[in-house]
């Protein structure tokens, strides 16, 4: 099976990674990345996979099955089209928008499986698999990695906790305005705690420059330029946020999450109206868990499948799509859907 991993954004990388590395394994080497340089340009996997920067050899290469954690694909291009999404946060609005250019979703959970059923009735041209997020798979492979990493932190600290602040970075939702003097007295109110603020790739660079210098006043405030996030959500012990979707990937590795005025209708941890509330909510997290019953909720209807076995299901449910259905030479789509895509993406020489 011939396979793109389609990645638009940064965020998508790391999503798609435990898909090539089992396709790898599985025989499948005929695998090719596409790599979006106007927003990605640091490809990290640059000596180690095939890749292009050129939507004109993606359509070339005439694949069989192609991944897309992001919104859009383009049409023209060959193969079973694979929505595997970008996170898990179902209050984003655009979450559920069916924008007709994939052929099968490959959901996370029970939770994220009947409604994109339901859409699926209602529109009739895609199919619902329930697989897991491949990112889970890393996380299993992975979970334990960075424990060593984790302790020279705290010893090099004297502190016994990490907490790890992660918002978003849209404009509208995140908590960066408004969380520096919260952080800042969150530390010196719990001495044993260390902080390691770690942002979206696509965070704006006056609020980067602004919590650099908050980095740099307090030494128990770390900066994280880093890749990943992923590693340091295994190595901290709860998670401030906003409403980002890394805090779904928090809550599923049962550990406590504090939000400040999160856009949620369910709130599965514990949300704060105000800054001010952030270092009690935070003190209460680590002492008395208030939120621990409604966090196992989640892990049984978000994403249950932490066997490290998400990314051969989807490589299977692509299979079995082809083997029902063929290999689609295109996606059928309305005009709007095609000016959108080739607007995006650009025009492909037939």
């Amino acid at each position: 099976m011939k396979i793109l991993l389609f990645c638009e954004n940064k965020y998508a990388i790391d999503i798609l990674r435990p898909i090539h590395d089992e396709a790898v394994l599985e025989g499948d080497n005929d695998i090719l990345w596409f790599i979006d340089q106007r927003k990605i340009t640091d490809f990290p996997y640059k000596d180690e996979v095939r890749y292009t920067y050129s939507i004109q050899e993606c359509y070339d290469y005439h694949p069989e099955a192609v991944f897309v954690p992001g919104n859009i694909v383009p049409y023209y291009l060959s193969g079973v089209k694979i929505q595997v999404f970008h996170g898990y946060a179902a209050e984003k609005k655009d979450h559920w928008v069916i924008r007709r250019y994939f052929d099968t979703y490959f959901t996370q959970g029970p939770f994220f499986t009947g409604p994109f059923k339901k859409l699926s009735q209602k529109y009739g041209d895609f199919e619902v698999l329930e697989t897991g997020w491949p990112r889970q798979d890393w996380i299993a492979r992975h979970r334990h990695d960075y424990d060593d990493m984790r302790q020279k932190l705290l010893d090099e600290h004297g502190k016994e906790r990490i907490v790890l602040y992660a918002p978003t970075f849209s404009p509208s939702l995140t908590s960066l305005g408004d969380m520096k003097e919260a952080l800042r007295s969150l530390v010196r109110l719990n001495k044993d705690t260390l902080v390691i603020m770690k942002f979206h790739p696509l965070t704006p660079q006056h609020h980067i420059e602004n919590y650099r210098q908050l980095a740099a006043e307090e030494k128990d405030i770390l900066f994280i330029d880093d890749f990943t996030v992923t590693k340091y959500m295994l190595m901290a012990d709860a998670m401030i946020s906003d409403t980002s979707s890394t805090i779904y990937e928090f809550l599923l590795l049962d550990k406590p999450v504090i939000t400040l005025r999160a856009v949620a209708k369910d709130l599965y941890w514990q949300n704060c109206d105000t800054p001010e509330e952030i270092p009690a909510a935070y003190r209460a997290a680590i002492t008395d868990d208030p939120a621990l019953e409604k966090r196992q909720w989640i892990i049984r209807n978000y994403d249950p499948y932490t066997d490290g076995k998400v990314a051969h299901r989807m490589l299977e449910g692509a299979r079995d799509f082809i083997r029902r259905h063929g290999v689609p030479e295109y996606r059928k789509v309305n005009l709007w859907r095609k000016y959108t895509s080739i607007k995006t993406f650009g025009r492909i020489k037939k």
